[in-house]
């Protein structure tokens, strides 16, 4: 009977054996489940909150410090420490007859008091017992700039063309669409400096290319080679119009606006000058409604998501290695289907199971373990330096001795990764091909069918629930790998995309920027670490939420390809 303990022969029990039934293991196996479950949830929990606080704009305090200094700042943290004996006795008497013990505790706030061009620092702390005075003034302004950082400080007076304005109340009326037309502009700047006289200077780089294509032939004649030159100068003469036309446009937008300025003091009266165009964003920090917060809220996650970075990527958006992450993470889901997919198929239905196939079998399960930055080693000793140059001197040598293919690039990120996770792919669609019944493939030969035909009408598509598992995991793992990205294409910064509206358009020699790969760069790399932090975890919780997405999107797919083969229809 379940429950009773064996006895000697003539007695007899009721007695429970917690062992025999289980009872220690369960709650064992159940604990750990909760703690991994418990785990996770902290985790995403720290990642949630700061990331979504990041962008939340905070009033700006005014200090009056009791060393006469006076300083303004963002409130960021508070934090408690214990004060030992020799920082006591620095601390002024009127502070320490307030103190009955030496065991006493008191806080500090981190300011972020931005103004880095000015102070030399962007953040600084302040303990309770340098404070003599708090307020929040209403003139308080905080201004993001695309240099040096933030400025915190009040308006003394606005520039619009020949206008100068220095009442307070009608600065903030006429600022509004002042800054957004000086940021119109600086868009138009843009747009002529990178694209049209990018595109002009692209133009002349292909004519220098063809010219020494030329030049570098064995067999050139002189007739070929003096021909080539003169449509070399008269392509290089009409570019050099067209770009003497853009660049006087771009000068006289320049000139136009340096006339639209603004004049900002810091809280102990320095002054800044800054161009219009040169904000990003100004509101008064201290006299925002709740709607107005929100809307601030919003545009920084705006710019978040659809602007490039700037200051040392510290500030501004993630736009490039959004493109980045997504496009290399495709990229290499197209490389390692294929490949993992065929090579399952041959060791589970056409290669004779013996030794040999045993030993492939434990080789791919090694390869897993492997770290991930050897495969970046091999991936740049063979795909960058070995392949990338075969490639260059064969269909580019007029760019040498400058590498083109032989150097990191988004296409030799992918297939290392595509390495990297094949080995997940194969175990997973070998584990799915052994899934389906023997009786499908006797059925199927037995009414004629060839072995192939088999594999292609029966076998996968029983299988395709699984092969997209194996998929899901590989995606999982190649988007949040950084390692081996490090050595074969990933950069701090990239502003060209590897897509563009040159010619041939998708440009898989290009180095890219990467969400993992900016994570450590503004963590680890930036020149302050409490700087970068807001950073790293808005573009952690950024990073997950894209790998969720396209794992959504796979599982998507794989319970529609379970429908349609277990019901028949789609």
């Amino acid at each position: 009977m379940r429950g009773l303990t064996r006895k000697p022969e003539g007695q007899t029990t009721t007695g429970f054996n917690l062992p025999a039934r289980g009872e220690p293991f369960l709650w064992t196996m159940a604990g750990g489940l909760m703690i991994g479950i418990l785990m996770i949830v902290a985790f995403l929990t720290l990642i949630v909150w700061n990331g979504l606080i990041t962008f939340y704009p905070k009033p700006i305090e005014v200090l009056q410090l009791k060393s006469g200094r006076v300083m303004a700042g963002e409130p960021i943290r508070t934090e408690s420490f214990k004060i030992d004996p020799q920082t006591l006795q620095k601390l002024p008497a009127s502070v320490r007859e307030q103190i009955k013990t030496r065991d006493v505790h008191a806080s500090r706030t981190l300011y972020k008091i931005g103004n880095y061009d000015l102070y030399n620092e962007d953040y600084r702390w302040v303990t309770m017992f340098d404070i003599d005075q708090s307020n929040t003034p209403a003139g308080m302004v905080m201004v993001e700039r695309i240099e040096w950082g933030p400025f915190i400080g009040s308006i003394s007076q606005l520039e619009l063309g020949d206008e100068t304005i220095a009442d307070p109340s009608a600065i903030f009326s006429r600022l509004s669409d002042a800054h957004w037309q000086a940021i119109q502009r600086r868009k138009t700047i843009q747009r002529l400096e990178r694209h049209e006289i990018g595109g002009i200077n692209h133009l002349m780089e292909q004519a220098r290319l063809e010219l020494r294509r030329v030049t570098i032939q064995t067999d050139v004649t002189p007739a070929t080679l003096q021909a080539a030159q003169e449509k070399h100068d008269q392509i290089i003469s009409d570019l050099k119009t067209r770009y003497q036309k853009l660049e006087q446009q771009a000068d006289v937008l320049k000139a136009e606006d340096q006339r639209y300025r603004i004049t900002l003091a810091d809280v102990e009266g320095r002054s800044k000058i800054l161009k219009l165009s040169e904000m990003v964003r100004i509101y008064p920090a201290n006299t925002l409604s709740a709607w107005e917060r929100l809307g601030i809220y919003f545009s920084r996650w705006w710019e978040f998501l659809t602007a490039e970075p700037r200051e040392a990527n510290t500030e501004g958006g993630v736009m490039p290695a959004i493109f980045g992450t997504f496009s290399m993470t495709l990229l290499m889901v197209i490389l390692v289907a294929p490949f993992g997919v065929m090579s399952a198929l041959y060791l589970r239905e056409y290669a004779r199971q013996g030794h040999l196939v045993s030993l492939v079998r434990i080789c791919v399960n090694n390869l897993a373990g492997v770290p991930s930055i050897v495969y970046g080693v091999f991936g740049l000793g063979f795909f960058a330096y070995t392949v990338g140059g075969i490639m260059d001197s064969v269909l580019f040598p007029e760019r040498l001795p400058n590498p083109t293919f032989g150097t990191g690039g988004i296409l030799w990120s992918a297939l290392t990764l595509a390495l990297l996770t094949v080995p997940v792919v194969i175990v997973a669609t070998e584990e799915a091909l052994a899934a389906v019944p023997h009786s499908l493939r006797e059925g199927s030969l037995a009414c004629g069918a060839s072995r192939w035909q088999t594999i292609k009408y029966v076998v996968l598509p029983k299988a395709m629930p699984g092969i997209m598992t194996g998929l899901i995991l590989a995606m999982a793992r190649g988007a949040g790998e950084v390692a081996p990205l490090m050595l074969v294409g990933v950069v701090k910064l990239a502003p060209e995309l590897p897509i563009d509206g040159i010619f041939p358009f998708l440009h898989l020699e290009r180095s890219f920027m990467h969400l993992a790969f900016h994570i450590f760069d503004v963590g680890f790399q930036s020149r302050n670490s409490e700087a970068g932090k807001p950073m790293v975890f808005v573009t952690t919780l950024l990073l997950i939420s894209l790998i969720a997405i396209m794992n959504a999107s796979a599982i998507y797919i794989r319970n529609r390809l379970k429908r349609r083969y277990m019901s028949g229809h789609f």
